[in-house]
Formats: C-alpha cells, sequence, structure tokens
C-alpha cells in the first residue's frame, strides 16, 4: 500500500486537520504518515486557540518518517509558523515527491490558524515545490489580492498564482457566486472546470482537508492530475451529502461514507469542462 505524508494541525473536535486527512487517505487506498505542526483548541463553532509546534519537533518527525517508509505523495494543511514553513521545504526539496499544498491560514469559523509572517514563506518556498496548490475563493483572493467570485475570476486568479512556481491550481468554488459547486483546475496547458450539484447539508467542517488529502491519496496510487482531481470531487461529494451533526453548529463531513451500512443519497454526475 502507497504511503500519503499528511502535514498539518490537529483539531480537537475531530473533524478537519489530520483527522480528517488520516481518514480520507485511508478510505481512497492509501496509508497515512503524518507530521504535526500545530495542537489546536477548536469547538464545532470557533478555534479557540493554536499552538504552533516548535521547528525542531517538526524536523524530528519527518526525519523519523523519511527514515524507512517510502513516502509516494505529501499533504500539508496548517504550517503555523514561518519557521516549520523553512524546515518543511528544506526536507521536501531533494524528494521531488507529489504534493497537494492546502493553503489554509482561516478557519471556517475566522480563526487564524498560521503565525504572522508564515504565508509568505509557504507561499516563496512551499509552492514551487507544490505539484498542486488547492485555495478556496477567499483564499486565492487574499494571495492575489483581486475579487474572486465567478468561475472566470477563479481561472484568473489560478493563472496568477502559477506565476508562484507551483504545477498547477485548484480553486475551489464553495463561496463563488455560482448556482453550483464549480472548482476550476489550472495549469500551464489551460484550464478545466468541474461542477456538482450544491448540496444542502450544513455539516461541512473538514471539507478542504478532505479534498485535498484525497487527491493526494490518487497520485499516489498513480493517477493523473485530473483524474485525481475528478476522484476526490466525486469522493467529497459523498462525504458532503454524508455529513453529520456531533453538537450544536456545523458538523464534520463523512469521510468513512462509503462504508457505512445506511445509504447516501444519490446525486447527478459530476461535469467537468475544459477551455
Amino acid at each position: 500500500m502507497k504511503t500519503v505524508l499528511a502535514i498539518a494541525a490537529t483539531d480537537s473536535c475531530g473533524g478537519a486537520g489530520l483527522a480528517a486527512d488520516i481518514r480520507a487517505i485511508a478510505a481512497n487506498g492509501a496509508h497515512a504518515a503524518i507530521t504535526v505542526t500545530a495542537v489546536t483548541a477548536q469547538s464545532a463553532h470557533a478555534v479557540e486557540s493554536v499552538h504552533p509546534l516548535p521547528a525542531p519537533v517538526i524536523r524530528d518527525q519527518l526525519l523519523a518518517v523519511f527514515s524507512d517508509i517510502p513516502v509516494a505523495a505529501v499533504k500539508s494543511g496548517v504550517i503555523g509558523s514561518a519557521e516549520a514553513a523553512g524546515v518543511i521545504a528544506e526536507l521536501l526539496a531533494p524528494l521531488r515527491l507529489p504534493y497537494v499544498l492546502d493553503p489554509v491560514a482561516i478557519a471556517t469559523s475566522g480563526g487564524l490558524l498560521n503565525a504572522p509572517g508564515t504565508t509568505e514563506v509557504i507561499a516563496g518556498r512551499l509552492f514551487p515545490l507544490a505539484t498542486l496548490i488547492t485555495p478556496n475563493a477567499v483564499e486565492a483572493a487574499a494571495l492575489t489580492g483581486f475579487d474572486v467570485r465567478t468561475r472566470d475570476d477563479a481561472a484568473r486568479a489560478g493563472g496568477a498564482l502559477l506565476d508562484s512556481g507551483c504545477g498547477a491550481v485548484l480553486v475551489k468554488g464553495g463561496h463563488l457566486d455560482e448556482d453550483e459547486a464549480v472548482d476550476v483546475l489550472v495549469t500551464r496547458g489551460g484550464s478545466q472546470v468541474f461542477a456538482s450539484p450544491r448540496f444542502g447539508n450544513p455539516n461541512t467542517h473538514g471539507t478542504g482537508c478532505t479534498l485535498a488529502s484525497a487527491i493526494a491519496a490518487h497520485l499516489a496510487n498513480g493517477q493523473d492530475l485530473a483524474d485525481a482531481v475528478r476522484l476526490g470531487r466525486e469522493f467529497v461529494a459523498g462525504a458532503i451529502q454524508g455529513g453529520y451533526a456531533v453538537a450544536p453548529g456545523p458538523g464534520p463531513v463523512d469521510q468513512l461514507w462509503s462504508f457505512r451500512d445506511r445509504a447516501i443519497p444519490s446525486h447527478p454526475p459530476l461535469q467537468e469542462s475544459r477551455s
């Protein structure tokens, strides 16, 4: 079985971060190794506090994994600090592994997840190592400096982010002003639009972590990028439909939806177009 290394923070309510990564990687046919970058205190409503781990601790975890596990792909989420981003870049650069980078910096509830200065180091040192970066529309707008409201805006933002040196950009469209959930994959060969229905389930905590981890698992198992994105999106569609409440407030998506005895409501085939 192929191994995906998930580099991310913990989530004490179990919906996102490494909890989501491990479940999504396993459900998509790979083994999850992990490196913890930060410990967060989260409820269903808010991020109460974030505690980045010291960079030497992150280095030790990475070295331990790489010492005897043949990692086939990497996924990263919350990095926590500029120092941690530097260590991760130093150790990943010579390996040239398939790498899905989710540039999450602000939780859905609004809490800041990285220390000041972290995003700049991630963009400068980790983006050039990434096979794919997966910003949502809000993150893409913050990284590029212009509004991202439509699929055309998403394609424009993706094109601008390619200048960072990453291999490709998937601008996630949950926040776009579109009737459908539209994600735009931008590569140096053009753009590809993936569209699916919006589901009414409010339990969507962990969606971004789940998608990035699922894509990384498919890359580890030999899929090309477009197919890995397509399969990852199909997996997330089922996870969103299976999302469940664990407390008053938004609950998590269900990365184990395909293993449940209960039936998941069917959904129309996902659509895609190229330009």
